[in-house]
């Protein structure tokens, strides 16, 4: 367990913006020397995926933890999902446990906090992948919604290369359905995506630089046309006292791990409603929502 945080990282401006919005930019989230570590420890990842011709490795529920998109192959690697990092890397586990975006969300709604989830999405240049617009909190529902997503940019992003798009003040909105037909596809309805796609916002940033953002935030991103890879580091932090309602779609061995503060061995509960979400036999999210177009 570490302490609480003492110094504030966000100004008033920064809260307020957060609390209107749902999601908030922070630069210099990572220091040079920390980016180019997570980077090089990604390449390698990536050369690795030059040897395999579909989803490999295993993750601690038995899933492959490394995920290629199709058309992937030694020539034009498209390895798109690392999924718990933590886990089998140093660097990002060290990331993870420490770092300034971690003292914002503590700022936002800590003190005490607990690890979630992490993973690696990455566009490399000129793939295809994409994400339907969605919610992060219908996946893991808790006890209470003090659920935050950290976006940690390993490059430059912006608007060609797949960038984040949200809709601000969404998060004061519904938790929408992402269960249609009677299969879990992973996203809202189409309807609710075309009303998201008039009032997106694209969110771009330079490497080292992070997003954060409410788990009840509408979402998605474009596909990356440009030759340029956008890979983002992406960590789920939430509130100590908010337990998990379903099993965790990206469990790993540091799952519920408290990252800040104390474990005070109270449930804080919430009024809100959601369907439990499907739990995946599939290798990441980009094959569920593929699966449920």
């Amino acid at each position: 367990m570490m302490a609480g945080r003492q110094t504030p990282v966000l100004d008033r401006e920064q809260v307020a913006r957060y609390e209107s919005d749902g999601y908030l930019y922070l630069e210099d989230a990572l220091t040079p020397a920390r980016l180019s570590l997570l980077r090089e420890v990604f390449n390698g990842w990536v050369d690795e995926s030059r040897t395999h011709e579909g989803p490999y490795g295993e993750t601690f529920d038995g899933r492959p933890r490394f995920d290629v998109e199709p058309g992937h192959s030694a020539e034009h690697p498209a390895l798109r999902r690392v999924a718990s990092p933590v886990e089998v890397s140093d660097a990002y586990l060290d990331v993870m446990r420490d770092n300034p975006a971690l003292d914002a969300v503590a700022q936002l709604i800590g003190p005490n906090l607990r690890f979630r989830e992490s993973k690696v999405n990455s566009k490399l240049a000129g793939t295809a992948t994409h994400l339907k617009f969605h919610q992060d909190l219908p996946f893991g529902p808790l006890t209470n919604e003090d659920l935050v997503t950290v976006l940690f940019h390993l490059d430059d992003v912006t608007p060609e290369n797949g960038p984040l798009e949200v809709v601000p003040g969404s998060h004061r909105g519904p938790l929408y359905e992402h269960w249609h037909d009677g299969i879990f596809t992973g996203a809202v309805s189409p309807e609710v995506a075309a009303w998201a796609q008039e009032q997106v916002v694209t969110c771009c940033g330079a490497a080292g630089s992070a997003y954060l953002m409410n788990a009840r935030v509408l979402h998605g991103s474009a596909p990356n046309l440009s030759d340029r890879a956008r890979s983002l580091f992406i960590v789920q932090y939430h509130a100590e006292d908010a337990h998990p309602l379903a099993p965790n779609h990206l469990p790993s061995r540091f799952d519920q791990e408290v990252v800040v503060g104390v474990d005070t061995g109270r449930v804080r509960c919430s009024d809100y409603e959601v369907t439990i979400p499907e739990m995946p036999s599939v290798a990441s999210f980009f094959t569920v929502q593929a699966v449920g177009k």
